[in-house]
């Protein structure tokens, strides 16, 4: 993960500053910075969304490919995730350090994914045992500005709501052999419903008191953080814990009273923005990956 050094002075003073419910960025402990949403940025993906949270900046794309259900669940669809993490990120991301995070981000979406009422993955079988839809879900970390699980499981879910996945016909001839016929047109797809996709919301102890979306000063002066997952209706779904100091009981039921109330502002906030987006439909501007 991306870290900075600061002197113990700097430390103190936003150790204090967070007490006092006062960050260094004027930020309240529970206030989020700035997020930027944009969808469907990436040619070629069944669906794609940026965004960028202060200094952190998280590209998603996703791709449906069919595939073969799992024996263990033969009438579903499932979503796979990799992680890329580019070197220009950070200099930590060079060799393993990039591989290491990687794979932690990728096991913490699979957990995070792993409520059966997260994605509706029925939606994604198209004849039980033979066929389904598998959506990849490709993270690239573009840059680490702290914060760094918010931000993915915002743009992850951003990404799955611009998702369109082809509708599929099953055609059955005389001897019983089956053909799969894609819908030529480009209106007529699944979309899948992401109302119960949670977000991370990840809270940073400081000092006696916590704060969301901490910046990576912020990430330098805490010992443990809380990583929350939370629906839309504020049920939590997942729970973690980060970092090398410890978490008294009071504390973790703080942090997660906190989370479940800044949790459903936040997706209330996403999909107004998603929801903007799409009544644009093609005549918004496009600011494009390289905007």
């Amino acid at each position: 993960m991306a870290s900075v050094v600061l002197s113990e002075a700097e430390k103190l003073y936003i150790v204090h500053g967070v007490q006092e419910d006062l960050r260094v960025d004027g930020r309240g402990c529970e206030d989020y910075r700035c997020a930027e949403v944009e969808t469907d940025v990436v040619s070629n993906t069944s669906g794609s969304a940026r965004v960028k949270l202060g200094h952190t900046d998280i590209l998603v794309g996703v791709k449906a490919e069919m595939g073969t259900p799992k024996l263990e669940k033969p009438d579903e669809g499932y979503l796979e995730f990799f992680v890329d993490c580019s070197a220009n990120a950070t200099p930590e991301f060079e060799g393993r350090g990039g591989e290491e995070l990687g794979t932690e981000i990728s096991n913490t979406l699979y957990r995070v994914f792993s409520s059966e009422s997260s994605v509706d993955l029925k939606s994604l079988c198209i004849n039980p045992r033979e066929h389904c839809w598998v959506v990849y879900v490709d993270v690239l970390l573009l840059e680490c500005g702290g914060n760094l699980f918010d931000a993915i499981s915002i743009a992850v879910k951003a990404a799955l709501f611009n998702t369109r996945i082809p509708k599929v016909r099953v055609l059955e001839d005389e001897e019983g052999s089956k053909e799969i016929e894609l819908s030529d047109d480009p209106y007529d797809c699944i979309r899948l419903n992401v109302d119960d996709v949670p977000c991370i919301v990840t809270l940073s102890k400081i000092g006696y008191r916590h704060v969301v979306d901490a910046t990576l000063q912020e990430e330098a002066c805490s010992l443990a953080s809380l990583l929350i997952s939370v629906t839309s209706k504020g049920a939590l779904t997942s729970m973690k814990k980060v970092g090398k100091g410890s978490l008294d009981p009071e504390s973790i039921f703080e942090m997660m009273e906190t989370g479940k109330r800044v949790g459903k502002s936040l997706h209330i906030a996403l999909q107004k923005i998603l929801d903007e987006e799409e009544s644009l439909g093609t005549s918004r501007q496009k600011v494009g990956f390289l905007g």
